[in-house]
């Protein structure tokens, strides 16, 4: 049996005195994608940021891909080169004019070759007709697009994501759906989202983890997305509304 990906066992952070994350122990296993849902203010974002070490964790242990991340968020460079991470908001400042070409470059690694890996890139995620527009003229699902070519611009093995779809319309959303599971069957990335796109999970994940705080359950969706589940994660109040997807409020 192949060792997970990532290990995750009894893990705590704090935000200042704030226990934010606490007791948390989960695994990823290589080529799967898992959700991560929980109501707001629940610690999605922080579980993910300390998992990539952008944050301190104050207890527990964390293996990514065999390798121990110190509490202070420290991994070999040619592991880190492994994973890449989407924020859920990206600051794009509009004076800098860096076109998608150029900035699809700067994530290349030192051993990547450039000059076949960007076109390449460019033409997998249907955006080498953007590669001299300037980045603050795309348009949202443009700009995702361009960001998920960045991400994958030379091989990973990690891709973590802190609600990709949020502020696409729907077609836009779908489409970078669908061009994530296709990086996902031809490269076999494992990938790891926070999102509230329920329909989307029961669709596409294999793993559910549901986060407040502790972890409430984890398990295949079918599972994990039961009425009975999502009311003792989300509080007996919450609303089940449909917009083209179906999302928790």
């Amino acid at each position: 049996m192949n060792p997970p990906l990532l290990a995750v066992r009894d893990l705590q952070v704090r935000r200042g005195e704030a226990l934010v994350i606490d007791g948390v122990s989960f695994e990823l296993e290589a080529g799967c994608d898992t959700a991560l849902i929980g109501p707001n203010g629940a610690g999605k974002s922080t579980l993910v940021q300390a998992l990539l070490g952008l944050l301190p964790h104050h207890g527990g242990v964390i293996e990514l891909l065999g390798h121990p991340l110190s509490r202070s968020g420290r991994l070999p460079a040619a592991i880190r080169d492994q994973v890449a991470y989407l924020p859920q908001k990206l600051q794009l400042d509009g004076r800098f004019p860096l076109a998608v070409e150029e900035f699809v470059r700067l994530g290349c690694s030192p051993c990547c070759n450039q000059r076949t890996a960007v076109p390449a890139v460019l033409d997998r995620l249907q955006v080498r007709h953007l590669r001299r527009r300037l980045l603050s003229e795309l348009s949202g699902g443009e700009l995702q697009r361009v960001l998920l070519a960045f991400c994958t611009v030379h091989p990973r093995r990690l891709l973590v994501f802190d609600e990709p779809r949020t502020g696409l319309d729907p077609q836009a959303a779908e489409q970078f759906h669908e061009l994530l599971q296709q990086l996902r069957r031809e490269q076999g990335l494992t990938i790891m989202q926070i999102t509230h796109d329920l329909q989307m999970v029961r669709r596409s994940c294999d793993w559910v983890l549901c986060l407040n705080r502790r972890l409430c359950c984890q398990g295949p969706p079918q599972q994990t997305l039961s009425r009975d589940e999502l009311e003792r994660l989300f509080g007996g109040d919450f609303v089940l509304y449909e917009h083209n997807h179906h999302h928790f409020r």
